[in-house]
């Protein structure tokens, strides 16, 4: 049994032109909460169509429903939806491909046949049982038993694999592959056998393309490609497994195949008995993080990019782990992180708490006090070795609803610094409403001395989700033209429920057109 959207996993995929406005309905059939929330999409004075639950709207109850209103504003490329509530977007989810206006075409010649290859996480369990498992003993979650490629695991599993997804190509043709990454706790590497891949574009935003046999995405992540049937005609298998930076951390270390299928390939008998097995790609190793990082420092925007220089706001933001000191009334079976601890998370040393009775945007937009505060640190509150040799005395965040203000049209740059707290981790951030330039990456801790200076002000990558280097940083910029409640978080969701996540409230600008609209009718109550 498992949560769908109209009974499909991955659920249906919504096929947009650029300029295109939306009427979602989204009808709540399910035992749980639900929201859902569209990956990457701008929401220009739409808040409430964003859709994480308690930031911009209270979920959608068992047998309730709400539309969500939205119009896509100069984006195109592949972004995706999933489920904003608990770990229901396990199997809450599916792709949104934005084509280019009526009358324009792709920066790249026009592919012959288009594929998702939306990239999943699969528990046997129940995923809603799993996480409240791993709350109640405050341990880690249990790890998931598969990755899957468009809903199948493919045929390195002891299940069935006579439904292994099979993505077709033709001698001679060029074809576009939108790869997403909707695992819900690791970032992952994805190739093909004998094929090499030409990247243009991430996150619904095109890039200068570059050539590349491997791509690693986050989880939020999307990247396009395109790939040339210029091999054997034959069956290669396309295969993604783990990219796991943590250290000594338990994690699914199998590997998911889907194949590309030459049409004019020899019939494989009976479909695969006896016939030639497809051609296994290598993958890097599951800690390869050199990969990564030649793989992330070759995105490029296509030509020079208006990268904000003038910065009102500098902000210095450390995400990472912590452990929580068993509370005295809590028996020991719930205490069962790392010697008799509570597993936690925190940006600046502040663990998110949700509300539960408003959600934040309400708060905001009708000034109920007492729901969210907005003193959240601009810089960390106590500076120390971030990726060195951490005192345990500074493993307990403190817990609290804290937001930072940013006012209409401020130019805003946050460093992003992963701690070795725990351990250090590469962590996919997202930040909703919102693209932003990556403008720096690198290892250890910023130095604003000798590392703004390689600040790449020219043709940094456009994205809505930056994985920060394991045990280094990553400088991101943009201006704070969205107004509302807008969440940043780790993308990986073990880490949200932990705690590991902010939010912004942006001002409302100059009249109508730099103000969040009002409040739908249907929005959902609390």
């Amino acid at each position: 049994m498992a949560i769908t959207v109209n009974g499909m996993l991955p659920g249906p995929t919504l096929e947009v032109k650029n300029g295109d406005t939306l009427e979602i309905e989204v009808v709540n059939k399910a035992r749980y909460n639900a929201t859902i929330h569209w990956h990457g999409v701008r929401q220009m004075r739409t808040g409430w169509a964003d859709g994480p639950e308690f930031v911009t709207q209270c979920p959608i109850r068992p047998g309730g429903s709400y539309t969500y209103r939205f119009t896509i504003e100069g984006q195109e490329g592949t972004l995706w939806w999933h489920a904003h509530s608990s770990w229901l977007r396990a199997t809450v989810y599916g792709a949104i491909i934005i084509r280019p206006r009526e009358g324009e075409s792709y920066p790249f010649p026009k592919p012959k046949r288009e594929t998702e290859i939306i990239l999943g996480e699969w528990w046997d369990a129940n995923p809603m049982d799993v996480v409240r498992q791993a709350t109640m003993t405050g341990a880690a979650p249990n790890n998931s038993d598969a990755y899957t490629i468009n809903g199948q695991p493919g045929d390195l599993y002891q299940c069935s694999s006579k439904d292994t997804t099979i993505v077709p190509i033709d001698v001679g043709e060029t074809n576009l592959l939108r790869v997403i990454n909707a695992a819900l706790n690791q970032p992952l590497f994805f190739t093909v056998a004998n094929h090499k891949f030409t990247v243009v574009g991430a996150d619904a935003s095109y890039l200068k393309p570059f050539t590349t046999s491997v791509i690693m995405l986050g989880p939020g992540q999307t990247t396009d490609v395109l790939i040339q049937g210029n091999q054997l005609p034959a069956r290669y298998y396309m295969a993604a497994r783990a990219y796991q930076s943590a250290q000594n951390a338990p994690f699914d270390n199998t590997t998911t195949t889907a194949i590309l299928e030459y049409k004019s390939a020899p019939c494989p008998a009976k479909k695969g008995i006896n016939g030639p097995k497809p051609i296994m790609p290598s993958l890097p190793a599951y800690n390869d993080t050199n990969t990564v990082t030649s793989f992330s420092q070759s995105l490029r925007s296509p030509r020079k990019v208006e990268v904000p220089t003038e910065i009102d706001e500098s902000l210095f933001f450390t995400v990472g782990l912590g452990l929580n000191n068993c509370p005295p009334n809590f028996p020991s079976s719930r205490c069962q992180g790392p010697n008799g601890t509570r597993f936690t998370a925190s940006m600046n040393n502040v663990s998110f708490v949700f509300p539960q009775n408003f959600s934040l945007l309400q708060a905001h937009q009708h000034g109920i006090p007492g729901v969210f505060t907005t003193d959240f640190p601009a810089t960390p509150p106590l500076k120390f070795d971030y990726t060195g040799n951490v005192s345990q005395s500074l493993y307990q965040p403190v817990p609290g609803t804290k937001l930072y203000k940013l006012k209409y049209g401020s130019k805003v740059q946050i460093v992003l610094q992963d701690t070795s707290i725990v351990t250090p981790e590469n962590h996919p951030i997202h930040l909703h409403g919102y693209d932003f330039y990556i403008v720096a990456e690198g290892f250890g801790n910023f130095d604003p001395k000798t590392d703004t200076s390689k600040f790449n002000l020219v043709d940094p990558p456009q994205r809505n989700t930056v994985g920060v280097p394991v045990n280094g940083w990553a400088v991101i910029r943009f201006v704070a033209d969205n107004p509302g409640v807008w969440i940043m978080h780790c993308h990986l969701d073990v880490h949200i429920t932990w705690g590991l996540a902010m939010a912004f409230v942006v001002e409302n600008g100059l009249g109508e057109l730099q103000s969040l609209q009002a409040p739908p009718p249907d929005l959902p109550i609390c």
